[in-house]
């Protein structure tokens, strides 16, 4: 029984060693659909050209004045490009959809107060 088990154990060593050095040979046949990775912009003029911006979300101001920032958050833009992609809607209305599911997340109303029984506003 020790001997089919350090067996099985040598075959499979070798075995993981031969397809780790031959790699560069058998993954490039392994078919992969291209809707898998989608690249996401990461800068504001790639936000702005990837229709990620609105009259009510300019992007415009800071592509002109050189913002060197990464862009808009590689997260939220991931969530609000599905949901444009599911439910077909622009790009204000999903973002206003992220932004409410995210409210509810954190206990919040879609109107911006907390839903906390706790909570004391003064006005």
């Amino acid at each position: 029984m020790t001997y089919l088990f350090y067996s099985l154990i040598f075959t499979v060593i070798i075995s993981g060693t031969a397809l780790y050095l031959t790699r560069s040979r058998w993954i490039p046949l392994i078919p992969v659909p291209d809707y898998i990775y989608h690249r996401l912009p990461s800068s504001f003029t790639a936000d702005l050209e990837a229709g990620l911006s609105s009259s009510q979300f300019d992007l415009a101001a800071n592509v002109a004045g050189g913002d060197s920032r990464g862009g808009l958050d590689q997260k939220a833009k991931r969530e609000v490009r599905k949901i444009m992609k599911n439910q077909k809607v622009d790009f204000d209305e999903a973002r206003r959809i992220y932004t409410e599911q995210r409210f509810a997340k954190n206990n919040i109303g879609p109107d911006g107060r907390p839903r906390d029984p706790k909570f004391v506003s003064f006005s």
